[in-house]
């Protein structure tokens, strides 16, 4: 019987910084369901990634002294390093800098305008940086931005525009048809009553005031804005093709039967999303799933507040399975859930070592005890065995209820409802008082049976929660992992087979103690981060000192050469670098970049006669080579400083000296 296609996406994830524990909570949700839909039968394409263009990121890049793209490939990789940390099973992990979706989008932007859904025009208003996002006043929430709160800046700019009230009503009414479209409801009912009733507004598609974005190939002072860039990569990487060429990979997985994202980007993924496949002329995806947050106390992750969360340290202090579970079981179907050092090792302490952990280890140490390790036939039932046989068995269809549903959490509780069952069956079944009875032998073997049996259906529906706890528990059974299928019966450890050496899941943790490590160990991070930042102000606002006497000697070191500008032209990527190619008579052009390009436009430079110093040591300057360093006086006026570049009269030749 051939598999049913199912595709799964979480947002690709934002390259301006490493992500929280909040931000690998949804890859960790996605990698969960994913791993149920695997283990259900289904063929799964599931897809993960970042988004690498935009205005902030280019700020960013040019703050550190790089290239855009040296600045996204760094985060990309920790990006990536932190999901597979947390050992997750994606299919696809993309990236909107590959050329390939840079090609597909320019495509789908030409597409779109030629069509008439993107028109030209210009925009004045207020314009968010971090969320790549334009306000209107009336938008706005005490002055700022009304999804993160930040700042706001007067924007004015040429633009281009897509036309979204085209398609308004035809979103509304798959709305209607489809209620499972958006998910949760309460996300369903804002998107509807915010922003499709009160009409919506023609969005703004391009940008010309940064250029870290794919061009608009044929208007070439344009870039894509980001939205409708990063979007599309849920179809470009699927194998989408602008010309109507999709390859069978497209065919057969699109449209996504979820699309898994936060709730703070839920408007872009249910209103412009859509609208943008409509004019396409592409399926609508089957469901969008805003999660909620993952909050620290009461409030969102911030590093201006100082309390971020990684999850690659929380790995480190309490095991990645760990951590897959506190974030699943933790965050509620539609409300925002909270997590503390304190609180996570409470929750492991309380479910993970006592029911989970302590159950185990017990039922296997018994099973060594009192029969070798054997595992003995059930030969001898009693009437309270039925429950426990009986909540085993319907286990995996309440499972299956809750998954398909996405309610993960409310699946995990199933699972521990047969565990906190099992240990409960061993109160009541004492096997402890059956072993020193000669005669109840057979009934002791049944007892243990039955709980190895119980572990097992449990272990067999963890395995998409907690990978690596599964597979320790297998191991300790003996038993391979047969998937769902092997949950219809009661019977799946084989009498005469030896279960394995038992061995501690989750060992109860000092919560007062690893609390204090923990301090000291955040305590001497932030003494070694304050230092680094320390002394990089002091050497950012270290001022020159004022030279002394010097002696003819001294000066005649500084090589200072009258030189003709060839070329001169911007530096891609950079608001402030000139890159001027000069004669310096030395017969090759000499290369310098100068950040003057606030002050002089490059072409009313070519041409003119220049000083430079040009035994200056060479250095690197957004990639490229810089030699030497041109002469001009600056002076403080109201405005800001005032640059002039020292010129000479033309007479005077390339590489004369300066004495």
């Amino acid at each position: 019987m051939e598999k049913k296609p199912y595709y799964i996406s979480t947002a690709i994830a934002y390259t301006s910084a490493k992500p929280h524990i909040g931000n690998t909570y949804e890859i960790v949700l996605a990698d969960a369901i994913a791993r149920y839909k695997r283990l259900t039968g289904y063929d799964v394409y599931f897809q993960t990634g970042t988004d690498e263009h935009g205005q902030k990121i280019q700020q960013k890049a040019e703050a550190a002294g790089i290239t855009p793209q040296q600045y996204v490939d760094n985060v990309a990789g920790q990006i990536k390093e932190i999901w597979d940390l947390m050992n997750t099973t994606y299919d696809k992990f993309v990236r909107t800098t590959d050329p390939m979706h840079v090609k597909k989008v320019q495509a789908i932007f030409r597409k779109l305008h030629e069509q008439g859904d993107i028109y030209k025009g210009s925009y004045k208003g207020k314009y968010c940086t971090p969320c790549e996002s334009f306000w209107t006043d009336s938008q706005l929430v005490d002055g700022k931005c009304p999804d993160c709160g930040r700042e706001v800046t007067e924007a004015e700019e040429e633009a281009y525009f897509f036309r979204m009230s085209k398609y308004a009503d035809r979103l509304m009414a798959h709305i209607e048809a489809h209620p499972e479209f958006i998910q949760p409801e309460s996300r369903k009912n804002e998107m509807v009553n915010n922003f499709l009733k009160p009409g919506l507004q023609d969005l703004c598609v391009s940008r010309t005031s940064f250029n870290w974005g794919v061009p608009v190939d044929f208007d070439d002072k344009h870039v894509t804005y980001v939205w409708l860039d990063a979007l599309s990569n849920y179809i470009t990487f699927c194998g989408y093709d602008p010309d109507g060429n999709h390859d069978e990979h497209y065919k057969r997985f699109w449209p996504a039967d979820v699309h898994l994202i936060g709730k703070d980007i839920i408007r872009f993924h249910t209103i412009y999303w859509p609208i943008f496949l409509m004019a396409m002329g592409e399926p609508l995806p089957k469901q969008v799933f805003g999660h909620p947050w993952l909050l620290v106390g009461d409030g969102k992750m911030s590093k201006s507040l100082g309390n971020v969360i990684y999850a690659d340290d929380l790995a480190r202090w309490f095991g990645v399975d760990a951590v897959r579970y506190y974030v699943l079981h933790e965050i509620p179907f539609a409300q925002d859930g909270t997590i503390t050092h304190e609180l996570m090792m409470e929750r492991i302490n309380a479910d993970l070592a006592n029911v989970l952990g302590n159950l185990v280890n017990r039922t296997i140490a018994m099973s060594h005890k009192y029969f070798d390790g054997e595992v003995c036939a059930p030969t001898d039932a009693e009437p309270v065995d039925d429950e426990l046989k009986g909540l085993a068995l319907a286990l995996p269809a309440k499972v299956e209820a809750k998954m398909n549903e996405l309610k993960v959490a409310d699946a995990i509780d199933e699972i521990f409802t047969l565990l906190r069952r099992s240990n409960k069956y061993i109160d009541e079944t004492m096997p402890w008082a059956l072993a020193k009875d000669e005669s109840k032998r057979a009934r002791l073997g049944t007892v243990l049976y039955n709980l190895l049996e119980s572990i097992r259906f449990a272990a067999v529906l963890l395995k998409p929660f907690l990978p690596e706890t599964a597979d320790k528990i297998f191991a300790q059974l003996h038993a391979e992992n047969g998937g769902v299928e092997s949950l219809s019966r009661f019977e799946g450890m084989q009498p005469g087979g030896k279960v394995g050496e038992a061995s501690i899941l989750f060992g109860r943790i000092d919560i007062p103690k690893k609390l204090k490590e923990i301090e000291d160990e955040q305590a001497k991070a932030q003494k070694k981060a304050d230092k680094a930042a320390a002394k990089q102000e002091k050497k950012a606002e270290a001022k020159p000192e004022i030279p002394g006497v010097i002696t003819i000697d001294d000066f005649a070191k500084v090589e200072m050469k009258v030189c003709k500008v060839l070329a001169c032209e911007n530096v891609k990527k950079s608001e402030k670098l000139l890159k001027f190619q000069l004669d310096d008579g030395s017969g090759t052009p000499r290369q310098i970049l100068s950040g003057i390009a606030m002050h002089y436009k490059a072409e009313e430079l070519t041409g003119k006669t220049l000083v430079a110093c040009t035994n200056l040591a060479p250095r690197k300057m957004m990639g490229q080579e810089s030699c030497g360093m041109l002469l001009s006086a600056v002076r403080e006026t109201e405005g800001g400083e005032e640059l002039h570049l020292i010129m000479l009269d033309d007479s005077v030749p390339a590489g004369a000296t300066l004495c």
